[in-house]
């Protein structure tokens, strides 16, 4: 076998390659369905789009994102089993969005030294999260980049593709005056923020600050840090087979006030502080670090990780639904007429 000696001595190792490869198998085996076509390992992915044959116009739906600073917890931790759900989790919860079903998803993975014990791990999370989502890990790349991350960090990124009928596609625009605003329960910060959580606790090249208990969370800073994204998909689903579901909206990066009005138009969101229970990391943040309210809506999901409008009448059906979905839903408001703002929190 090529040793590609010379390759290793500047800093990459096709061996451990190999070896991560070998280790992921089982895992990506466990995403895998009837529509997905070719064997592991090969130069792309295939999907078969027969079972939507009967869909009067098909729409290919696409998400792609990161998880941001957080990922600087796992290597401080050296935890990285859940990084992988939080990369699943913030393309699928945006996919779902205009009531797509995310079909398959990709993992991109660069790091400065291939540790395949770390890659495994990974992508193990990467997997659980397909699972969780219904889709099917259909490839990724890892990429050993020396001279561009260091030895002991990596990134990922994810891109998953969905489909939906396009009749059925929702896109807010029968948002009307009036209309409830249900919001479902989020298991932590998820993936947005975390520059800001990073200085608010101080954390930085020691895991000291993560492994403190904190009576109020239950648990160690870190622990509650880590705790992945959740994943929307099946809540969403739930929702949208009630046949009322009008918009929805993914709370991630820019909080309450960038997001919820990115489901609708020429309408105003008054959001009822205090309709939900605000996780208590949120509390801990603000306490600490004397945080304004009004920033914290502006940067986290405060408790909130998804937003579904729904005309007042079908607000028990959807709740119900979300309830059945194992999910926690909260009323938290309700569309008003456009004052000038596209969102008020009160």
């Amino acid at each position: 076998m090529n040793e590609n000696r010379l390759y290793k001595e500047a800093g990459v190792d096709v061996h451990a390659g190999y070896a991560s490869n070998k280790g992921i198998e089982e895992h990506v085996k466990k995403t895998l369905n009837k529509s997905v076509l070719g064997l592991l390992g090969g130069f792309s992915g295939l999907y078969s789009l027969a079972e939507f044959k009967d869909m009067e116009e098909p729409v290919l739906v696409f998400g792609t994102d990161g998880v941001g600073t957080k990922i600087k917890l796992a290597f401080l931790m050296d935890k990285h089993d859940t990084i992988g759900i939080d990369c699943v989790a913030m393309c699928v919860n945006d996919v779902i969005c205009c009531g797509a079903k995310p079909l398959a998803f990709l993992d991109y993975y660069a790091c400065g030294k291939n540790e395949p014990e770390v890659v495994v791990e990974v992508v193990k999370g990467v997997a659980e999260g397909c699972v969780q989502s219904g889709c099917a890990l259909v490839g990724g790349e890892t990429a050993e980049m020396p001279g561009i991350y260091k030895v002991g960090e990596y990134d990922i990124a994810g891109f998953c593709a969905g489909i939906v009928d396009r009749k059925n596609i929702i896109d807010g625009k029968s948002v009307s005056i009036g209309d409830s605003i249900i919001g479902i329960a989020s298991s932590g910060v998820h993936s947005n923020g975390f520059s800001l959580v990073r200085k608010v606790f101080g954390i930085d090249e020691s895991r000291a600050v993560l492994d403190e208990y904190h009576e109020e969370l239950g648990q160690t800073l870190g622990e509650a840090l880590l705790t992945p994204t959740k994943v929307y998909v099946k809540a969403a689903q739930a929702a949208i087979a009630t046949g009322h579901v009008k918009a929805l909206a993914n709370i991630t990066g820019g909080g309450f006030y960038e997001n919820i009005p990115r489901a609708y138009e020429n309408l105003c969101a008054n959001i009822k502080d205090g309709s939900w229970p605000v996780l208590p990391i949120f509390e801990l943040m603000m306490k600490k670090a004397d945080i304004p309210k009004d920033e914290m809506f502006g940067v986290f999901n405060m408790g909130i990780g998804m937003v579904a409008i729904v005309a007042k009448e079908h607000e028990a059906a959807v709740m119900a639904a979300l309830k059945g979905a194992g999910e926690q839903a909260y009323v938290i408001g309700e569309m008003a007429a456009h004052n000038g703002k596209d969102i008020e929190i009160c």
